[in-house]
């Protein structure tokens, strides 16, 4: 009898006939890259983009991860990072609000004379005079603080006890689901909750750009739902311009405007995330079919 094919998870999901390593994903991912012009991505963004990255080198130590890293998102729109692991995807975001050392480039917030140059700015300032906050991946909440503790301590900055607890009473005004759990630690909340208050703790300060990681990370499939339906009306109801890193890759191109698919620190694809979707390519390595 004739073996019976190999059959796995995909990247994200769904099943496939052949196991692909994560090296074989890069490689084949690597075999998609086409050059890019900024244009083009600027014409994804509206060409009026509203955060920019400009052929940016960053990385960790001596080790840079990204090379001439250029990324454009015009005001209230969204763009997902896909790839293979090790792409630098998380260092995007990394760079963007400071944890990177900056080897070269520029990262700018804003348009016409309202621009500014953040690249070399600390974190608190590109959360307090920028307005670029960061939602980090799972398990970041204060688990021993309550809910309205751990929203205080996202107004750290506001540097008044006043305005932080105005703050969190917006956010609570909003999220009835948190109100109702204000004075519960936020150990005892579910999956759903814990990702609902760490994305609310970076809206105290009231942020025009979010950079979102793995938003969907260890979530059941019906708080996934709900967590991009939180990020959906930040965007299209707040006008709160999203760069996200997404592993379940189905689920952040359905989300996003535009998606870029990232291959050993630089752009290998670049396209509405709906027609990324459709791409046959990207299907077979990073949707799982």
């Amino acid at each position: 009898m004739a073996d019976e094919p190999t059959r796995a998870g995909g990247y994200h999901e769904g099943s496939v006939d052949v196991v692909l390593s994560v090296d074989d994903v890069a490689r084949q991912a690597e075999e998609l890259r086409s050059e890019i012009p900024e244009s083009s991505l600027k014409a994804l963004a509206r060409n009026e983009p509203f955060l920019s990255i400009r052929n940016l080198r960053a990385g960790y130590g001596n080790m840079e991860i990204l090379h001439d890293f250029t990324l454009h998102v015009a005001r209230g729109q969204s763009l997902c990072l896909i790839g293979p692991n090790g792409a630098g995807k998380s260092t995007v975001l990394h760079s963007v609000f400071g944890f990177t050392n900056i080897f070269g480039g520029e990262i700018t917030v804003g348009n016409g004379s309202n621009k500014l140059d953040i690249t070399r700015l600390t974190s608190d300032r590109k959360l307090k005079d920028a307005r670029v906050a960061y939602i980090l991946q799972d398990k970041s909440v204060f688990p021993n603080m309550t809910v309205e503790e751990n929203l205080l301590m996202g107004g750290y900055l506001l540097h008044s006890h006043a305005k932080a607890k105005a703050a969190a009473e917006r956010v609570f005004d909003k999220y009835n689901r948190l109100a109702a759990r204000r004075g519960h630690l936020a150990k005892v909340l579910s999956g759903g909750e814990r990702r609902l208050l760490e994305i609310s703790r970076a809206l105290v300060m009231e942020p025009d750009v979010l950079l979102v990681d793995e938003p969907s990370i260890g979530l059941e499939p019906r708080f996934i739902d709900m967590v991009f339906e939180i990020l959906h009306d930040l965007q299209h109801t707040e006008g709160k311009t999203i760069l996200m890193v997404e592993q379940n890759a189905k689920k952040g191109l359905e989300f996003a405007d535009i998606g870029y698919v990232l291959v050993s620190g630089e752009i290998a694809m670049a396209a509405p995330g709906d027609e990324l979707l459709e791409n046959p390519e990207v299907g077979r390595l990073f949707l799982g079919g």
